[in-house]
Order: C-alpha cells, then sequence, then structure tokens
C-alpha cells in the first residue's frame, strides 16, 4: 500500500515538474529571454492574497495544465504582485520594482490586470479575469498579439 501511494505521488510530482510555469519577478530579465526567444511578455499584475478575481485567474487559468503547457512555449510570464498580509510580503527590492511596473503600465491600479507586452517593453493590449476555459483565455491572448 505504501509503496502505491509513493508511487502515484511520485508520478504526479514528475508530471507537474514537466509542465511547470516558470514565474519570472524581474523585468529586465523577463525582457532578455522574450527577445532570445522570440516572445511576447505576458505581464500579470495581482494582489494574490486578497483580490478574488485575481485567485480565481490564478485557479482557472494559470494553474491549469492545458495553460500552462502551452505557456511554456508561446509566452513569458512575468508577474507584479501586490499582497497585503505581512506573511505574504515581498522584498522591499521586488515591492519598489513592482511599483515600477505599475507606474508604467497600470497606472489606474486595476487588479487583475493582464498586461501584453513586446520584447521590448512596448504595450501590446491588455485583458482582465474573464470567467472562460484556458483555451478560450489563450485564443483571447492571441487574439491582442496579432
Amino acid at each position: 500500500m505504501n509503496k502505491t501511494i509513493f508511487l502515484l505521488l511520485t508520478t504526479f510530482l514528475i508530471s507537474s515538474i514537466g509542465i511547470s510555469q516558470e514565474w519570472q519577478t524581474n523585468f529586465e530579465t523577463a525582457q532578455v529571454m522574450a527577445k532570445e526567444s522570440k516572445k511576447p511578455i505576458i505581464l500579470v499584475f495581482q494582489g494574490s492574497d486578497w483580490c478574488a478575481p485575481c485567485i480565481k485567474l490564478d485557479h482557472e487559468i494559470w494553474s491549469t495544465s492545458a495553460f500552462k503547457s502551452y505557456a511554456k512555449d508561446h509566452y513569458i510570464m512575468l508577474q507584479a504582485d501586490f499582497p497585503r498580509k505581512k506573511k505574504n510580503s515581498l522584498s522591499q527590492e521586488q515591492t519598489s520594482a513592482n511599483k515600477v511596473l505599475a507606474e508604467k503600465y497600470n497606472k489606474r491600479g486595476i487588479f487583475p490586470l493582464v498586461v501584453l507586452l513586446d520584447a521590448n517593453g512596448n504595450e501590446l493590449g491588455s485583458t482582465s479575469y474573464k470567467k472562460i476555459s484556458p483555451k478560450d483565455y489563450i485564443a483571447q491572448l492571441n487574439s491582442i498579439l496579432k
């Protein structure tokens, strides 16, 4: 019995790692990656511990295997998080970097806000939470990129 549970957990972990999504938190790193790979940047402004639509977007889109497997080949994912709970606080450096991004790309303070950028940081369009499937969300992102 224990071997069966161990094998199931190991299989799950290996399959999860295979489609893990790599979130960047540094804008310059994301730009370099986007230039090298010729992929757009998907910049996500979120309040991970207080914004209900942000949490839904994470659970219904970003965390799905369908989105993760597509995104790893087509997008550079960049996260600008603005948590409010002390236990989730970011470093002062990361907080400052996220504020700089918000001053440039999210002046109205919308959460969640998904901004599509080219490798040079030019805004191509934006969207937010929508109650649609990961496949339809991908189609929406791609329609903005065209």
